[in-house]
Formats: structure tokens, C-alpha cells, sequence
């Protein structure tokens, strides 16, 4: 999808269209705020997203929105709305299996779809197909999408972004040579910014100077696995499948503060954070129907260091209270000495509902049924 979360928010804005849109930072008060102007932020908000006008400032996806007020300081902002994104995502992916029904769940704005036994695809290459689903979602969506077209996953995902936004790109092996290989290696899906940099002191920087890298080399300087990898991936070679259903491994929830917060002059904001981030991991469980038996909590200190715990219980859950008081236990083992930056959640174990007869879990109870304190006042060390 194309600038998802920014285009969905332009659906009930229209007059916003054309205007470069940034969307970052916590939504405070409803799905109707007002849109700031980015030079007026204040804190450590990161760019989910950002409409086309904004990214010709230099604005993406994870930069901070200090430095992207910087950019492009007239630009409007703002928060995320992950309801209305959700249910929008479900919408245009029943769209998409109206007409290609073999999905693979890329997340909320990303699907891979299988086109091999659609009607025409053997004719036109999917030119057709690729139009009649792009029509579909932008009829029950008011929405556009880019799609490549290719051989493979690997390709396809590099397809469906060089001709953004609204694109249609159909490639196959005798395009490798002018369509993919002057791209930066780092444009293959699974070459991140550690592989790039150690690629770029070897001398490689597109995908095609690494497709001219014998295997060997590759292997001696990334490993064997890796290093092979990156060999075929450079040559377009990719046999995943489609995976139309897996097994989730886990479930959580995590939340950045705006400003640092103080263990003991922020007691309380810090509990209700967390017993917040409890609740919404014990909705997502029940939505998807599973349990889970290990409970882990996250914090990221003012200095960035990460620390984790967690604890596995005698029978799996999908109850708030009980992840909470298990979350509890967690903190317990960790000194905290510093200010807090970010706190999370986290269950993994993850067991079927439906493969447990007779287990029994609570619903989500109120926060007054919380009784005993997150933090305790001696947490501290």
C-alpha cells in the first residue's frame, strides 16, 4: 500500500491532500485531532510514515520527528491512529482475495499473493490480474497500492517499490541487468545496515557489483549460509513459497515515553502504562485465540540500555490480571536506577484455545482489581 497510514488518515482529510503529512508521535485525544505543523513538536516521536510531499524533503519512516521538523518544518503532523489502520488493512486484503485468494500476511500494509492459477496470468504475465486488484482495493478502499509482478518473493518485493506511488511493474530474469542490478544492495529485502556497511568496505554497493562476487568470497567474509544467500539473492533467486498461515510466537506491546520518567516522581504513570500495555497484549491474545505461558517485560533506560525479563507460569493465559502480576514478578528483578524511556510487554508459549479443553481464563478485570503496586517503592535499588 502506498504511504499507508499517511493515505488513510487523507480519506477523512482530503483537504490535506498535496501538503507534505507527516504521522508520528501518541494520539492524546481521539481519531478527529487537528493536524500541528511539525516545527511546533516537542519530544522524541519517531516518523511512522510520511505522505510522497514529505519525503521529498528527505522525511522517512523511523526518523525522529526533531530531525524531520528540521527538514521540512512547515509540515503538518499527525499522531497514528492504529484502529483506523487495522480496520482498513482488513479491507483491502478481503478486496485482494476476492480476486487472488492465496494471501501471505506481510503485516498491515504488505501481502505477498500467489498469481500462478489465477484466469488470464499465463497469457498477459498478470498485467490484467495486477489492474483488476488495484481497481478492487481502490473501489472498496478509496486507496492505492504498487504491485510488482515477478518470478519470486525476493523480486517482487523489489518491484513493487520502483514505481511508487500507484505502480504496476512486471519483471522477469532478463530484467535483472537493467532493472535491479544498479539498485544499492541494501534495496534486497534482508540486507540490512550492518551487511551494507561490511559490503560497502569490500567495494560493493549495488546489487550487481555483489552479483559479481564469486560465492567463495562471499561465504569467507559472511559465512556460509549468509554469504550464499546474498549470492542468489543478487542473481534473483528466491524459491519461498507463499505461506498463506503460520503460527504467531508471540504477542506484545511496548510504549516510548515523550520525555524520560523518574521511577519514584513517576510512579504512577509508569503503572498505568503498564498495566495499559497488560491489557491490550491480553486483547490481542483473546483475538487471536491463544494463550500463553511465558511472560516477559521490557525497559529501555535515559541511555538506551535494554533490559529484559521474563518468568513462565504453571498454566497459559490470555488474562490481563495474570500477566500483569506475572510482569510484576519481573520487575522485581530488575534495579532500576535510571530514568525510563521506554516499558514492554511481551508473551510468547503461545498455545491454540482450541487445543486446551476445559482451561479457564479471565477476562480483562478493571484497574481497580489491580491490588498490588507494579513498582514497588524500593524497585529502585
Amino acid at each position: 500500500m502506498d504511504a499507508f497510514y499517511a493515505s488513510v488518515e487523507l480519506l477523512r482529510r482530503p483537504e490535506l491532500r498535496g501538503q507534505p503529512l507527516v504521522i508520528g508521535g501518541r494520539r492524546a485525544t481521539g481519531a478527529n485531532d487537528a493536524p500541528g505543523r511539525l516545527r511546533d513538536y516537542a519530544g522524541r516521536g519517531v516518523v511512522t510514515t510520511a505522505t510522497y510531499e514529505a519525503r521529498a524533503f528527505g522525511i522517512h519512516s523511523g526518523m525522529g520527528l526533531m530531525k524531520a521538523a528540521a527538514l521540512c518544518p512547515n509540515a503538518l503532523l499527525l499522531p497514528a491512529d492504529f484502529d483506523e489502520y487495522r480496520r482498513l488493512s482488513r479491507r483491502f486484503k478481503a478486496a485482494v482475495a476476492e480476486i487472488a485468494p492465496i494471501i501471505e500476511d506481510r503485516g498491515i500494509d504488505e501481502i505477498y499473493i500467489d498469481l500462478s492459477d489465477c484466469p488470464g496470468v499465463a497469457e498477459d504475465g498478470g498485467h490484467a490480474t495486477a489492474l483488476a486488484i488495484k481497481a478492487r482495493i481502490r473501489e472498496r478502499c478509496g486507496l492505492s497500492c504498487s504491485i510488482g509482478i515477478t518470478p519470486n518473493k525476493l523480486l517482487a518485493k523489489i518491484a513493487s517499490e520502483l514505481d511508487k506511488p500507484d505502480g504496476l511493474t512486471l519483471l522477469d530474469e532478463a530484467d535483472l541487468s537493467t532493472r535491479i542490478w544498479p539498485l544499492p544492495a541494501r534495496r534486497i529485502n534482508g540486507v540490512g545496515p550492518r551487511a551494507s556497511e561490511k559490503l560497502a568496505q569490500l567495494g560493493v554497493e549495488t546489487i550487481g557489483e555483489l552479483a559479481s562476487r564469486s560465492p567463495a568470497e562471499l561465504t569467507a567474509h559472511f559465512g556460509r549460509a549468509y554469504g550464499a544467500w546474498l549470492h542468489a539473492s543478487a542473481h534473483g533467486r528466491d524459491e519461498r513459497p507463499v505461506v498463506t498461515w503460520s503460527e504467531p510466537r508471540s504477542v506484545s506491546r511496548e510504549s516510548t515515553f515523550e520525555r524520560d520518567l523518574h521511577l519514584r516522581l513517576d510512579r504512577e504513570e509508569l503503572s498505568t502504562r503498564l498495566t495499559a500495555l497488560c491489557e491490550r497484549v491480553a486483547g490481542d491474545l483473546r483475538r487471536k485465540a491463544y494463550l500463553g505461558r511465558t511472560i516477559g517485560v521490557k525497559l529501555r533506560f535515559e541511555d538506551f540500555e535494554t533490559v529484559t525479563r521474563d518468568q513462565t507460569i504453571a498454566a497459559p493465559t490470555a488474562d490481563a490480571v495474570t500477566i500483569r502480576s506475572a510482569a510484576r514478578q519481573c520487575l522485581k528483578r530488575i534495579t532500576i536506577d535510571r530514568r525510563l524511556r521506554l516499558i514492554g510487554v511481551r508473551v510468547s508459549g503461545l498455545i491454540p484455545m482450541a487445543e486446551l479443553t476445559g482451561s479457564s481464563h479471565r477476562a480483562a478485570e478493571p484497574h481497580a482489581n489491580y491490588e498490588l503496586p507494579l513498582f514497588e517503592p524500593d524497585a529502585s535499588g
